[in-house]
C-alpha cells in the first residue's frame, strides 16, 4: 500500500455513516449485507446509504455482488488489513509485532491517553 491509496481509504473513511457502514459490514463478513439490510441496521434512507455506498465502492473499501435485484455489499478485508499493515510497518523501530502485545508495546512506544469513544 501507499501513501496515496492509505489517504483515500480514510478520506473516505472520514464520514462518520461510512465507518458505521464499514463496521457493520466487518461485523457481517464474509457473508455481508444487501443494501436494505444496511439502511435498516443503521436507520438511513435508501438515497443517502447509496451514495455512500457508491464512494466506498470506488475507494475499494467494499465489494459489491449482484444476487439477482438486490446488491450485496461486503468489507473489503484485504484492504483493511493492507491499512493495518501500512500503519503499523514501522512500529516500535520496525517490529510491529510489538505493536499488539501490550505489554512490549508500553515499553517501546509512547502511551499517552486514549481516545474517548462517547
Amino acid at each position: 500500500m501507499d501513501k496515496q491509496l492509505a489517504t483515500t481509504l480514510f478520506e473516505s473513511l472520514a464520514s462518520g455513516i461510512r465507518l458505521d457502514i464499514f463496521r457493520l459490514l466487518v461485523k457481517h463478513a464474509p457473508s455481508g449485507l444487501v443494501a436494505g439490510e444496511i439502511a435498516t441496521a443503521l436507520a438511513l434512507p435508501p438515497t443517502n446509504l447509496s451514495f455512500h455506498l457508491k464512494a466506498m465502492t470506488y475507494a475499494s473499501l467494499i465489494n459489491v455482488t449482484q444476487e439477482g435485484r438486490y446488491q450485496r455489499y461486503r468489507a473489503n478485508l484485504s484492504v483493511m488489513q493492507s491499512l493495518i499493515d501500512y500503519l503499523t510497518a514501522e512500529c516500535c523501530t520496525g517490529n510491529p509485532e510489538h505493536c499488539f502485545d501490550s505489554d512490549k508495546a508500553a515499553s517501546c512506544c509512547d502511551s499517552g491517553p486514549l481516545l474517548s469513544s462517547t
